[in-house]
């Protein structure tokens, strides 16, 4: 799983989130940066609201949080979530001692991007997708 930092990067970067069951996500700045939630139709459900989204908090939790809107949050892709984000772009993923090598073709030319987990390499390329879409 990528942290919230890297996820925060790729929320900057213009990735959109689309709240779907199994998703995981941070909230960060409301003393609970280290915790993960995963949306449930149990317990943490999104509610479409007049203002907007809101991920709702069912029932009795920890942290008594009612809702939360979705640009309070940060989404943490997972590793298929973020390979499937990387279209038809992606190659190959590799590892070796060092780590993982995610490869991508964007416009013909071949890249690689590095990680400690596969997750980090998929989402090192995913910013740098997002990046030559920006510009």
């Amino acid at each position: 799983m990528i942290g919230a930092h890297l996820a925060q990067r790729l929320k900057e970067a213009g990735l959109v989130w689309k709240p779907a069951l199994g998703d995981r996500f941070a909230i960060p700045d409301r003393d609970l940066d280290e915790e993960v939630f995963v949306l449930s139709n149990m317990t943490i459900e999104v509610h479409t609201m007049p203002e907007g989204k809101v991920i709702g908090f069912n029932g009795t939790t920890e942290w008594a949080l009612d809702d939360v809107e979705i640009d309070e949050t940060i989404w943490l892709p997972r590793e298929d979530q973020l390979r499937e984000l990387l279209g038809g772009t992606f190659r190959s993923l590799g590892c070796d001692p060092d780590g993982y090598e995610v490869r991508i073709d964007l416009l013909g030319e071949e890249r690689r991007f590095a990680g400690a987990t596969a997750d980090e390499a998929y989402a090192s390329a995913l910013l740098h997708l997002l990046a030559s879409i920006t510009q």
